[in-house]
């Protein structure tokens, strides 16, 4: 079984490669990365094993970028700008970019019948209140980030005879791997507390539940679903587990105790207290429950020895 990897090099990517050993059956990977965010690292002191790695810098989102790609099993797309909030600033490039990879890579999907695991967004609910599941009518992403992400889902839902695919709407992901970025909640909370900087929080946010998702779970979905063959055209919520910006500050003292908070306001407005319902992915039998308070002391571990 051959697989590609887009944006391979990123915070979940790196992980996933430095994992894929892991998963049955892979004889072949190839990794396209555009490094745009400078993650070559992520390819650094790779565990030698017997699965070929290729990897290949491409600018996805220009047209036909994979018009003579070699024919791979399954696609997993996770090459995108990923930071919401940023993304009301650059809409334009955000459109262009993500839609771009979006479009490339699902025609070369239904060229070369390839499988494609999608990965979406649990901030598509945007909006909410109350618990959501992946039949909520009222879908009200805020960000272009999310806008595009819902209108990835849509695009598929139309292609779903022309396409064995699956979309995967993760939460916050946390955790560490070599191509982590700070932009993220969990992470740039860290950053800021171990540099001994005024965490920032958005001055509406401190009560509000949010999704997040433990690298460690992502991995377990990506690996249940290659070797399960998940490929049913269904959307499923994955998360570790929803918890309030305070309830990440609370697991952040236990290891750094006198953090600094610092309320800022946010491009993001009207957001509400909701959470995410994962009863649909737990019964396919995943059970996602990874420790996020590990998590953060393992980032936090990074910078133990800086004063």
């Amino acid at each position: 079984m051959n697989l590609l990897i887009t944006g391979g090099l990123g915070h979940i990517g790196s992980y996933l490669i430095e994992n894929i050993n892991k998963i049955k059956g892979i004889k072949k990977i190839y990794i396209i990365d555009n490094l745009k965010s400078n993650k070559i690292n992520s390819l650094f002191n790779l565990k030698k094993n017997k699965i070929k790695l290729i990897f290949i810098e491409k600018n996805l989102a220009e047209k036909k970028s994979l018009k003579n790609f070699p024919k791979v099993n399954i696609v997993i797309n996770l090459a995108s700008i990923t930071d919401a909030e940023k993304s009301l600033k650059i809409k334009k490039e955000i459109y262009k970019n993500n839609l771009g990879i979006f479009n490339n890579v699902v025609n070369y999907c239904k060229k070369k019948s390839s499988k494609l695991i999608h990965i979406s967004s649990t901030s598509v609910y945007g909006k909410q209140t109350g618990f959501v599941n992946e039949s909520s009518k009222k879908i009200n992403p805020q960000t272009p980030y999310a806008k595009i992400k819902f209108l990835e889902e849509k695009i598929l839902k139309k292609n779903k005879n022309k396409l064995k695919y699956v979309s995967f709407r993760f939460g916050t992901i946390a955790g560490i791997s070599k191509g982590m970025r700070f932009h993220t909640a969990v992470n740039k909370f860290c950053l800021s507390a171990a540099l001994d900087i005024p965490i920032p929080v958005w001055s509406n946010a401190l009560h509000q539940h949010r999704p997040y998702l433990s690298l460690n779970d992502a991995f377990k979905v990506f690996k249940k679903t290659i070797e399960n063959n998940l490929f049913n055209s269904e959307i499923y919520n994955v998360l570790s587990g929803n918890y309030t910006v305070n309830q990440i500050l609370k697991k952040i003292r236990k290891y750094k105790k006198n953090i600094k908070i610092k309320f800022v306001k946010s491009l993001i407005i009207n957001q509400l207290s909701y959470k995410v319902d994962d009863s649909k992915i737990k019964s396919k039998g995943l059970i996602l429950n990874s420790n996020l308070e590990k998590d953060i002391k393992e980032t936090l571990n990074l910078f133990k020895n800086v004063n």
